[in-house]
């Protein structure tokens, strides 16, 4: 993939827009913390209409979501779009999608947001793989300044995992859900995975379809395109009860050790926990040897 810029710095006072382009919202306390630390940082944020819509398991139709994000990104006074929630629902708005042409802004997200993340750096812009609204309040203060430090401008401080070996490599980052970004291969929403170094993570995912799905990225050669592997957290993961299976860790190093490529497993990022965040399309360096991913 071609290296992505992020948005300009933001400052105090700036306006950041809210948008729900996936799931419903189900998480209303924890959503209006996440609001109200945004706010706490001095940024404007305004609710678009729409962000608490229902069509189904959705939140609102697509015309209805394509619209909030439409919205925002030409609200000439919007520096960045914050994500409600994640679920399901972005890869739906990117079907016969252009992204109009903007000033960068920032979007921050994961999960079910990796679509828009991955389909946004198609146009070199580097958006946040971070806390969601609804989950911003449970992280720890470090994992919350991280963010608001990465979106004003100041580096990143390097995570430590858990080195599989493999030397180190220096590449553009690519963060991604598992299950959402397999339904992104071979589709226009999928980035150029060529020589770039792919951060992981899923949840609520059994051992065999965490197998199936790295399956896949290695019969469609993709895994032989990439430079190294950074994985997160894979919570939530465990075989069905009274079922034979493998450990999602087994499924892990049986699909992946092979490659040849530096792996660090362990990283503090995904679901049910600390989720630092990370730059799309920036390049990093990851030591397999060390365990550590660095922004550099």
């Amino acid at each position: 993939m071609h290296l992505c810029k992020p948005p300009a710095p933001l400052q105090s006072g700036d306006c950041l827009r809210v948008i729900a382009p996936s799931g419903t919202l189900r998480e209303r306390e924890a959503f209006q913390q996440g609001v109200e630390l945004w706010r706490s940082q001095g940024y404007r944020v305004e609710l678009t209409s729409g962000y608490d819509g229902r069509w189904g398991y959705l939140a609102g139709t697509d015309s209805e979501r394509r619209s909030q994000l439409e919205t925002a990104l030409k609200d000439p006074d919007c520096r960045g779009i914050l994500c409600a929630r994640g679920g399901y629902g972005g890869a739906r708005l990117l079907e016969n999608w252009v992204w109009t042409e903007i000033e960068p802004k920032w979007l921050v997200g994961f999960s079910d947001i990796t679509s828009l993340l991955w389909s946004l750096s198609l146009r070199g812009i580097s958006g946040v793989h971070g806390p969601l609204l609804t989950t911003l309040a449970a992280e720890p203060n470090w994992s919350a300044q991280r963010l608001f430090d990465w979106v004003t401008g100041k580096a990143l401080d390097p995570l430590q995992g858990n080195g599989w070996g493999g030397g180190q490599a220096i590449a553009p980052l690519l963060p991604a859900n598992l299950t959402v970004a397999t339904h992104l291969l071979n589709t226009p929403a999928q980035p150029d995975l060529k020589d770039i170094i792919l951060a992981l993570e899923d949840v609520s995912e059994a051992p065999y379809r965490i197998d199936r799905m790295l399956t896949q990225w290695r019969m469609s050669g993709a895994l032989s395109q990439i430079r190294g592997i950074a994985l997160g957290r894979f919570s939530q993961c465990h075989p069905p009860a009274q079922v034979p299976s493998f450990t999602v860790e087994e499924v892990l190093r049986d699909r992946l050790s092979d490659l040849n490529i530096p792996i660090v497993s362990d990283l503090p990022f995904g679901h049910d926990g600390v989720n630092a965040a990370l730059p799309v399309g920036l390049p990093v360096q990851l030591d397999g040897d060390r365990g550590t991913l660095s922004f550099v």
